[in-house]
């Protein structure tokens, strides 16, 4: 699968996994805030910072009964509209430049996900290096279209699309001027359980799709996003804030600092211990060959003996003879005296 650039980082196969922090509206509504998240990011590693951007306006309508209220009792916005949910959590537009720059500022890539066509006009003239589509939006036709036509770098999630609707998606991407795709896999609930997060769809996904993958991860603690390493993910997303107990209306499945800073060391290691097919000692492991067993004189032998049990036994260390000889040393001659503690060798028989 061919890699790419987003801003100044490789992504790809052959590089670490590219790992995005989520601010989403863990701001709280507070630039400040919203500036710290930024700093505690970098300082946890995370290579790229990603925003939301749209208002309540480009996301719904104000109308606060019926299907525009929930009322789920699994849902953790429950007893809110839509619209009121989203203005709590969009992060203002005029915040983004000051985002932007301190994320530059620090060396963490910054991008979005746009939610509708003003969106990805706005985006455009900050000069984002890449763009975000959300699950709930990899079916927007029009959208796409729109993202597509900008030729950056497109990170998917695929939430609940089905193949033929993921089918269409990619192919409207590539046919309005998008080369360059990581397809997340995503489960749609928040948080989402390890149970539903059916990892194997990565390797599937990238053959079906012929692209990069990656895990938008909503589940709890950093296991399922190393284990995404494994089978292939280049992109992992989690969502991020400054403390889960400060709350904010992604805060229940987002990452604290020290969590974050696990998760790039962790899936740095999962990503260098895949290295290549091997078989055989590494250079690292070829010092400890000494260490297995081979054949040694365990008694002290005069020229011409007979070498019974008593005098070959199968010990550490490994410089005598392989075990595997045993059975044709075994009543065998010494051509000279062999003192107890000598590696057995063909010369002496």
């Amino acid at each position: 699968m061919k890699e790419f650039v987003i801003g100044s980082r490789k992504v790809g196969p052959n590089h670490p996994p590219m790992i995005i922090a989520e601010m989403s509206g863990n701001h709280n509504q507070s630039l400040e805030r919203a500036l710290s998240i930024v700093d505690a990011a970098a300082e946890s590693g995370a290579h790229a910072l990603k925003l939301q951007t749209y208002t309540a306006d480009t996301m719904t309508l104000d109308i606060r009964t019926g299907e525009f209220f929930i009322e789920d009792e699994q849902n953790l916005w429950k007893g809110t509209s839509l619209y009121e949910l989203y203005q709590q959590a969009y992060t203002p537009w005029e915040w983004h430049q000051a985002i932007f720059d301190r994320c530059r500022e620090k060396g963490v890539i910054p991008f979005s996900t746009p939610f509708d066509e003003t969106a990805v006009d706005f985006l455009e003239s900050l000069n984002v290096p890449c763009y975000k589509v959300a699950s709930f939006e990899n079916t927007d036709i029009q959208l796409l279209r729109k993202i597509a036509a900008t030729g950056k770098p497109v990170i998917m999630s695929t939430g609940m699309a089905t193949p033929a609707e993921l089918d269409e998606s990619v192919r409207t991407l590539r046919e309005y001027g998008c080369s360059n795709i990581v397809l997340l896999k995503c489960t749609s609930t928040y948080p989402a359980s390890p149970a539903n997060s059916n990892l194997r769809t990565l390797p599937h996904m990238s053959e079906l799709f012929q692209c990069q993958v990656g895990l938008s991860d909503h589940t709890l603690g950093i296991g399922v996003s190393v284990a995404s390493v494994a089978l292939g993910a280049t992109v992992i997303e989690k969502h991020f804030t400054l403390s889960r107990a400060e709350g904010g209306v992604d805060s229940a499945f987002s990452m604290e600092p020290n969590e974050m800073k696990a998760l790039v060391e962790e899936t740095q290691k999962a990503w260098e211990s895949l290295g290549g097919i091997q078989y055989g000692p590494t250079e690292a492991e070829k010092p400890s060959l000494k260490h297995r067993r081979s054949l040694y004189i365990a008694k002290d032998v005069k020229q011409g003996e007979t070498l019974t049990k008593e005098h070959v036994k199968s010990i550490r260390p490994g410089l005598g003879l392989p075990t595997k000889y045993m059975d044709i040393v075994l009543g065998k001659t010494v051509s000279k005296d062999v003192q107890a503690g000598t590696p057995l060798t063909w010369d002496v028989l």
